[in-house]
């Protein structure tokens, strides 16, 4: 048996989800009825469309991890626990011993929650079930029970698919992406913050009031306020930021120049590339929806995808792109703080996107929500990061050179990993069942009631549309 695991978990590592992805997509939509030629040409499109997504957001990750370097380097921080990044997470979560089962575990608990009727979720994000392993792994690491591990892990696919259910007609509604959800763990976690920090600021007189959603942008600023110009602006700030003591005038500008220019692609390409995946996921969309109607009434199956999709908005790059130096400047001033960021400044536009729907891409708005959010993450990742460099030894990660603890904001920063690590540390077995409990309450509840828990994820409600702009939705 594990030796049919370690296969089949050494054949996601080699294909990579650029290549997993279609083919996953070409046997659903077999399944789900949609005829060879359209299916294949539905899956081979969706393939290209994160190709494209992936290189893009590789031209910004670089440039981005570029200015935090500058940035941390001309701040002389020095702090204990090193961001090593998400690449060196998943590596971490895949090689563990809960790495090895996590595909067939969430497998199987989709399509229980599915048969059950509990989810509308079809997760084919089988790369980013590593989210889950490595919540497993934590687990592993603080009881040496695998068993635990992967009780945990599984629960975690559960939540998934819960938050994506949850998100669904928000995402849908907002990016303009019929027929998904995105369950993915390190964007999802920021709902209950985005929920919560958003009602406060509903009652903040003034401060409600505040618009930057992208149609504002464009009314107030003029060409300023497009996206491919406020993306040329931005890069230039934070070039600006990031290079200013070049001793190289000229080489100091040129390099501020290609920061704006190349942040300015990112905001055109992005959205072009979603709009291609878009129409790879037309038939896949329409396929579901027809194959679950036939069979359970007018009922809904979203195709769950990485929240890659939703980053190409122009509110999520440009929330993250101004939460990069604050990220920087809270790992400075945050009392007790000992994590220094840097591999993974990047993925900030990856922890905001989820926010934006509830916002009705407010950027003000999303920008408070993500400082809120990573300033928790800067505590989460302080109170793990034994457990997290304990885990990757256990899977024979080097830690680099000098280093003695290391962190990722995905997923070291997220709530969800100390709530996990808690209640196991404090009740053991029992803090696993208590967690359990919670998330099937949870999952219940929504099936019950998916217009409340949607109400609360989406004030583009018909309720919320007749409330006077900046005034709080009841």
């Amino acid at each position: 048996m594990d030796g049919l695991l370690a296969g089949i978990k050494a054949v996601v590592d080699g294909l990579g989800p650029t290549v997993l992805l279609p083919i996953v997509i070409f046997v659903i939509a077999l399944v789900l009825g949609t005829k060879p030629g359209r299916a294949f040409r539905a899956a081979v499109t969706i393939g290209v469309a994160f190709i494209g997504i992936n290189l893009v957001l590789g031209l910004m990750f670089t440039n981005l991890a570029d200015v935090a370097q500058s940035i941390v380097t001309n701040s002389g921080l020095k702090r204990d626990i090193v961001d090593v990044g998400w690449p060196s997470a998943a590596a971490i979560a895949f090689g563990s011993s809960v790495g090895l089962w996590i595909i067939p575990v969430a497998i199987a608990v989709n399509i229980a929650l599915l048969m059950l009727g509990l989810t509308r979720t079809l997760n084919v994000d089988i790369w980013n079930f590593w989210h889950m392993a490595f919540m497993g792994s934590l687990v592993v690491a603080l009881t040496d029970s695998l068993l635990m591990g992967l009780g945990v892990a599984a629960l975690m696919a559960a939540l998934a698919l819960f938050f994506g259910d949850w998100t669904a007609k928000a995402v849908q509604r907002f990016y303009g992406i019929p027929g998904v959800s995105v369950p993915h763990l390190a964007s999802a976690q920021i709902l209950p913050i985005a929920v919560i920090v958003n009602w406060v600021i509903d009652r903040i007189p003034g401060v409600r009031d505040l618009n930057m959603d992208e149609k504002a942008i464009q009314k107030n600023f003029g060409v300023f306020g497009e996206p491919v110009v406020m993306g040329l602006v931005i890069g230039i700030g934070l070039g600006l930021l990031a290079f200013w003591n070049m001793a190289d005038t000229s080489a100091m500008i040129v390099k501020v120049l290609h920061t704006g220019m190349n942040l300015a692609a990112v905001m055109l390409l992005l959205p072009r590339m979603v709009k291609i995946l878009m129409e790879g996921l037309v038939p896949i969309s329409e396929a579901a929806r027809n194959f679950v109607q036939s069979r359970a009434g007018n009922k809904d199956i979203h195709v769950g995808l990485d929240s890659a999709i939703l980053i190409g908005h122009p509110a999520a790059i440009a929330s993250a792109l101004i939460l990069v130096p604050i990220a920087i400047v809270l790992s400075i001033i945050l009392p007790g703080n000992q994590v220094i960021l840097f591999a993974d400044l990047a993925v900030i536009p990856f922890l905001v996107a989820m926010a934006a729907p509830l916002v009705n891409g407010n950027v003000f708005r999303m920008v408070i929500i993500g400082t809120v959010t990573l300033a928790i993450g800067f505590y989460v990742a302080n109170a793990t990061a034994p457990l997290f460099t304990d885990t990757a030894v256990a899977a024979s990660f080097s830690l680099p050179e000098g280093t003695t603890l290391i962190t990722s904001v995905v997923d070291g920063f997220l709530w969800i990993s100390w709530v996990v690590v808690k209640a196991v540390e404090w009740a053991g077995a029992l803090g696993i069942l208590a967690l359990g409990v919670v998330i099937f309450l949870c999952i219940f509840s929504f099936k019950k009631n998916p217009l409340a828990w949607q109400k609360l994820a989406d004030i583009q409600t018909e309720e919320a549309k007749k409330v006077p702009a900046g005034a709080p939705a009841e």
